[in-house]
């Protein structure tokens, strides 16, 4: 009953919009949005960081592409960065989300994704987080002597006082790393954004900073938002399939990460809705900017990219996608 109360409750989006590639990746997003959400009802934030020491360079984004994203309907907030900054970038879906409105329930989504559907068909129970579970075993790295996947976790839950046991998959084998709770951060969402993201900063911020000793050999660069979040999101009381498969990462959203995995990997609909949203003149004259844009939309090098793969027989590692482009010479980011 829970998820189909939450399905009819307005909500907020927040994307990161920054200097750079994640400027360019707004626009695509909030084109997306309006082409196959028009229904959307909510806020689209773009929440865009401030100059400041933390950062070598200005993180704000062009004049131009500002004014093309409220042509949209997107409303860009400001936000301070305290913590982490050009260090570790991906702080910034950590920082962003106290610029929010405070008691509304919101949905971030990574910057590299479409929106591909009707928003409203997500039954999104906003009182139970969750995100995506498009993602492999990328953390911890279990050495040969080192602790294995139970020790490094647990150490984790009990560093926060959280139940470790419940938060396990027991129909998996102990020690497979699926068992463990374990996301992509390319979407979550929860009932208040400063709630969230607070607690996101203070079990970053302390893993960081005071690891337990079973993480000596772990990279927390750049894994330590997806290190921190299944714990967040745990201690709120969400977890994994609290939303139905099949929408967000599927039907309703694609998580593309870089414009040449999703022409060899995303199905024809998504290179559609691409090209659809970034033919118009005003849109194509900014996009243009991004060599990555220009030469994989524009020049059609994305579709040189697409006849080297089958998607009914695509490699089961991301990273061998990523070789075939490179040695094809393709590679673009």
């Amino acid at each position: 009953m829970a998820a189909t109360k939450a399905k009819n409750q307005a909500f907020n989006i927040v994307v990161v919009g920054h200097a750079g590639r994640l400027q360019f990746e707004a626009v695509l997003f909030a084109a997306s949005l309006r082409a196959r959400s028009p229904g959307f009802s909510g806020r689209l934030f773009v929440a865009e960081p401030q100059p400041g020491p933390l950062w070598k360079n200005d993180p704000t984004m062009r004049g131009d592409i500002r004014a093309l994203l409220e042509s949209y309907g997107a409303e860009i907030v400001p936000f301070e960065t305290k913590h982490f900054g050009h260090a570790y970038p991906y702080g910034n879906k950590i920082e962003c989300l106290t610029a929010l409105p405070k008691d509304e329930p919101f949905v971030f989504f990574d910057t590299d994704t479409l929106i591909t559907g009707d928003l409203s068909r997500v039954p999104f129970d906003f009182d139970r987080p969750t995100a995506s579970l498009k993602r492999e075993g990328t953390w911890p790295e279990i050495q040969l002597y080192g602790p294995g996947y139970t020790q490094t976790w647990k150490s984790l839950y009990d560093k926060f006082g959280l139940d470790f046991e419940s938060s396990l998959d027991t129909s998996l084998p102990d020690e497979y790393w699926r068992r463990y709770l374990y996301f992509n951060a390319g979407f979550f969402f929860y009932k208040c954004p400063h709630v969230f993201g607070q607690r996101f900063l203070d079990y970053a911020l302390a893993i960081r900073d005071d690891p337990p000793p079973e993480l000596v050999c772990q990279s927390l660069d750049p894994w330590l938002d997806q290190v921190a979040l299944p714990l967040v999101i745990h201690s709120l009381g969400g977890g994994r399939d609290t939303l139905p498969a099949g929408l967000l990462d599927g039907e309703v959203s694609c998580h593309y990460r870089l414009l040449p995995l999703l022409y060899a990997r995303e199905n024809d609909d998504v290179v559609t809705l691409l090209e659809e949203i970034s033919a118009p003149n005003p849109v194509k004259k900014l996009l243009k900017n991004h060599d990555a844009i220009k030469f994989m939309i524009y020049h059609g090098r994305g579709h040189k990219v697409r006849d080297l793969f089958d998607r009914e027989n695509m490699p089961r590692k991301e990273q061998a996608i990523r070789n075939t482009i490179r040695r094809n010479g393709f590679w673009m980011r």
